[in-house]
């Protein structure tokens, strides 16, 4: 896996992490504003980001890691 297909690996992941997040807000979102990530749309959104990149980085490092171990 080259670079750049590794770097839009992870703009997808962290694109569909946001979109999780915020879906997370609106389905489950708390309405009394006492739960610091889901009372605000945009916390619970950059949670979302965050994981989604998370997950994808550690996905591109396992794949790179095996690619280099076949060569």
């Amino acid at each position: 896996m080259n670079r750049r297909r590794l770097f839009w690996v992870k703009v997808i992941f962290s694109a569909l992490g946001a979109v999780g997040g915020f879906l997370y807000w609106k389905l489950e979102g708390c309405t009394s504003g006492t739960c610091a990530i889901k009372s605000v749309w945009y916390f619970s959104t950059l949670w979302g980001l965050a994981l989604g990149y998370l997950l994808a980085d550690l996905l591109g490092s396992f794949i790179m890691k095996r690619e280099a171990e076949h060569e």
